[in-house]
């Protein structure tokens, strides 16, 4: 394995070969709490991140747009929001882009599936979908990013959230809430969140109403890295996401 100190021998490896160090080294590691995966960024991941963020293909944001439309999804990240409900599957965690300028990170939650314990008990109860829906675009090549909605789903957890399934809800709620919208009125919608104590409303609140950054560090046809902050104030967040067809 590549000694990290020595950042000069990454200059040595193929693309490819980094992209799969990367992969690599974060397998079964998005379980972690943040606190690791934060340092785990700043120990091991860093010099990676670096190396593709120079050869970055699509450097230029408006060359990005067209790359990033499809379904993709995060198999790392340190982004506080994903896990503020318990029990978020994250192999039915997807990100998709849609050629409307719309966007959703969408999730299952099912909490104790995990347990051997809690999976007889939690079984009998209903899985719990969230949608972050936003609105995206290209303004002084700097990626634009407007919260519009959390929408939320209750689904028999028996049934997987497929990519198919997470696209048409994304869809079905970008057609029947947002399609007739003038394009000089102001997206951001009132946040409605039910069926959650009030700690978690709040924390929900704060991201909705906050101001989101985001940058790809690196983006191909099937790999993503980005660098996201809800507030000029906070931590980076980063996030490894792959294609999914």
């Amino acid at each position: 394995m590549l000694d990290v100190t020595n950042t000069k021998e990454l200059t040595y490896w193929t693309t490819p070969e980094i992209k799969n160090q990367i992969l690599e080294l974060v397998k079964d590691r998005n379980l972690e709490p943040l606190r690791a995966k934060v340092e785990f960024y700043k120990n091991e991941l860093a010099p990676y991140f670096a190396e593709l963020n120079r050869r970055n293909p699509f450097g230029k944001v408006a060359d990005q747009v067209g790359i990033v439309t499809g379904v993709w999804v995060p198999i790392w990240s340190t982004i506080p929001f994903q896990d503020i409900l318990p029990g978020r599957i994250h192999e039915q965690s997807y990100q998709i882009f849609h050629t409307d300028g719309y966007y959703a990170n969408i999730a299952r939650y099912a909490p104790g599936h995990q347990s051997g314990f809690w999976q007889k008990i939690a079984s009998k109860l209903p899985a719990y979908d969230l949608m972050l829906l936003q609105k995206y675009s290209v303004i002084d090549e700097k990626w634009d990013i407007k919260n519009v909605g959390i929408f939320q789903a209750l689904k028999n957890r028996e049934i997987p959230l497929t990519i198919d399934d997470a696209d048409e809800w994304f869809t079905t709620i970008v057609e029947s809430k947002f399609q007739q919208a003038a394009p000089n009125i102001d997206l951001q919608q009132e946040l409605i969140v039910k069926d959650m104590d009030r700690n978690t409303v709040k924390k929900f609140k704060k991201v909705y109403l906050a101001t989101s950054f985001l940058e790809h560090l690196y983006i191909d046809n099937d790999f993503r890295l980005v660098k996201s902050q809800r507030e000029a104030t906070q931590r980076p967040s980063y996030t490894i996401a792959i294609r999914r067809r």
